[in-house]
């Protein structure tokens, strides 16, 4: 195998590791204000969460090219640009892959019994202690399963990183976009063999996911 598609697989791996750590941090607060409080624009901000869904991938990309490249509001407030390097990427694929995450989120708080927390809390138990006694214990298959997906998703990005990172190779060359190259240059053998690669990689973080869920709801199920 080409040593770039493994240079262009560990760019892929890493920018997904990265973005869904910061949507499992970002995720979680932002899942539970959704799932259980109601505030003025809350329709509003939800359907800007989950915009990324319906928004072709090169609008979303073209709009943070713009706001993270030279000249952009961006690199106006830091003196820092983003298009064309890995922190540019890492924002765009957090952003992409958010409603994946969220929708996880979301769902795995609203399965909670809620009457387990009113009597924690009537009980006089401290939030960090509901949390990791309570909360954490039950949607934890949830979460993982949320974030799963969400890197599953980050892996395959196309549109979004080609606008935010290029295709230089060995510095913003993602693997979707390396298999791309490839296609574009008539090399389809390599592109076979480096599209098998990732279809393999993606069904079994897809399965994994899954048997999280199903061991979540057994769980439940005992508990």
């Amino acid at each position: 195998m080409d040593p770039l598609f493994w240079t262009a697989l560990g760019l892929s791996l890493e920018v997904a590791f990265l973005a869904s750590l910061i949507l499992l941090l970002l995720g979680i607060p932002l899942a539970w204000l959704m799932a259980f409080h109601r505030f003025p624009g809350k329709a509003l901000l939800e359907a800007v969460f989950l915009l990324p869904l319906v928004l072709p991938p090169t609008v979303l990309g073209f709009y943070l090219l713009l706001f993270l490249g030279p000249g952009g509001l961006w690199t106006k407030l830091t003196g820092l640009s983003w298009a064309f390097r890995l922190e540019g990427l890492v924002l765009a694929s957090v952003l992409f892959s958010l409603p994946f995450a969220l929708t996880a989120y979301r769902e795995a708080f609203l399965s909670l019994d809620r009457s387990l927390l009113e009597v924690a809390r009537t009980l006089g138990v401290r939030r960090g202690k509901i949390w990791a006694r309570v909360v954490l214990p039950l949607v934890w298959p949830g979460l993982l399963s949320g974030t799963l997906l969400a890197f599953a998703h980050t892996l395959g990005e196309f549109g979004v990183v080609l606008m935010v990172g290029g295709s230089i190779p060995g510095k913003t060359q993602m693997v979707s976009i390396y298999i791309y190259d490839l296609v574009q240059a008539l090399r389809f053998g390599e592109a076979s063999k480096a599209a098998l690669v990732l279809l393999f990689l993606s069904l079994a973080i897809l399965a994994a996911a899954r048997t999280l869920e199903a061991k979540g709801r057994a769980w439940r199920s005992i508990t």
